[in-house]
């Protein structure tokens, strides 16, 4: 995924933990109200912390952005990001010509000129992560005393980051 040089501490570190990976499980709500995940490659996190993704205008997801969630993982450097927010769609050709790869020709065989071709724009609310960036052998000898005694130790970082995009525009009275 492309990066754009963050406009605060806290985006700058959700694009730390996630700069590197390749696909997101994005989820949303169906039409009843349950919710489904299908993989999504980012293409940018832009300096606002608006991470792009390719659509397609057929899909179903596209009438569900109200509340929206995207899943990273890294199981191999145990990080585990989370990140909610909203999404939109945009037809920006400009911006779809930049991101445009190969890789997205099996899912839109006319290339950058695809019809249904679309940019779903995540605008980030908040994010909780789960970060162990030590090597896999002390991260089982971490779990080992965490078993002994009983209690998580030296298990990595937990915690979240709040406030990272524009606010919602859809607002629930509390």
């Amino acid at each position: 995924m492309k990066t754009e040089t963050q406009s605060s501490a806290e985006l700058t570190q959700l694009c730390e933990l996630i700069k590197d990976m390749k696909v997101a499980m994005l989820t949303t709500e169906d039409a009843h109200g349950a919710l489904v995940s299908r993989p999504m490659s980012p293409q940018e996190m832009d300096s606002s912390g608006v991470i792009w993704f390719f659509t397609d205008l057929r899909s179903e997801k596209v009438k569900h952005l109200a509340h929206i969630n995207l899943s990273f993982t890294d199981p191999d450097g145990s990080t585990y990001v989370s990140v909610s927010g909203r999404g939109e769609v945009h037809v920006d050709h400009d911006r779809i010509e930049r991101y445009w790869t190969p890789f997205a020709r099996p899912w839109f065989p006319d290339g950058s000129d695809s019809p249904n071709l679309a940019l779903l724009k995540f605008v980030p609310n908040s994010a909780e992560f789960w970060d162990a960036p030590h090597s896999k052998m002390v991260r089982m000898f971490a779990m080992a005393a965490s078993i002994v005694a009983g209690k998580p130790i030296g298990m990595g970082d937990h915690d979240t980051l709040s406030g990272l995009g524009t606010p919602s525009l859809h607002t629930t009275p509390a």
